[in-house]
């Protein structure tokens, strides 16, 4: 009887009809088979794990593997970095006049830095504080600062209080200088985000400036008071 795993071309014909079954595959050639689809699964499962558990588990890689694993090692920590780098603050900072220099002008290329100058006892420049210190850890990526105004520039007038200075690479991009533009102690947090965003300090994610929200709701309830053409005509009457 003819060996049903030779190599003729009768066989050939054969098992594409069905009439006898496929060639059987050498013990050898299913082991590595088997030990590729091992080494797949190893390197499909490092693309999951973190640079801890990559180190944990190097031992078990073979040479192949391990300069995959270093390439992407590299760029894991090259991303960690990065991360690190935009969020390297993520605090409202307190500084003096004597850290002015290191913490503001010298900051970095690149980096934001804003500024609060205000008095303890000043209620507009508490509720500022509290504001910025929020929004200092959304935006992590930027320098929240806040001075007492007379450490950094002597003699500074209270009337001016408070005030917010917005600086990039060293130099002053905006200012905002006074209690009547920040809007009183009704000043919001999304108030404040959206002022800081218009200077280019922060990238918001609201979509309209909070202030005239509140603005068209003033003017619809006193369009809402005010009496009608009609109301006005029966009055008269």
């Amino acid at each position: 009887m003819q060996d049903p795993n030779a190599d003729t071309e009768w066989n050939d014909i054969l098992r594409k009809k069905g009439i006898i079954p496929p060639k059987e595959t050498p013990k050898d050639e299913e082991a590595e088979e088997e030990d590729v689809l091992q080494q797949q699964s190893v390197v499909k499962t490092y693309e999951n794990m973190t640079l801890e558990e990559l180190e944990e588990n190097e031992d078990d890689f073979n040479e192949e593997d391990e300069h995959a694993i270093e390439l992407y090692r590299r760029q894991r920590m090259a991303q960690w970095q990065a991360t690190q780098v935009k969020n390297k603050f993520g605090e409202l900072g307190e500084i003096s006049g004597q850290d002015y220099v290191k913490e503001v002008t010298e900051a970095g290329k690149g980096i934001w830095v804003i500024l609060h100058l205000y008095k303890p006892g000043i209620p507009i420049c508490t509720l500022i504080n509290q504001h910025l210190a929020i929004l200092a850890t959304k935006f992590k990526d930027v320098k929240f600062l806040k001075a007492i105004s007379t450490t950094c520039i002597p003699n500074y007038p209270d009337k001016n209080l408070p005030t917010i200075f917005v600086y990039l690479d060293g130099n002053i991009q905006a200012q905002f200088i006074g209690p009547l533009v920040f809007g009183g102690m009704k000043l919001t947090k999304d108030e404040l985000e959206w002022k800081l965003a218009e200077s280019g300090a922060i990238k918001t994610d609201l979509e309209e400036n909070p202030r005239k929200q509140i603005q068209d709701q003033l003017m619809t309830s006193i369009r809402t008071c005010m009496p009608t053409r009609k109301d006005s005509d029966s009055d008269d009457d």
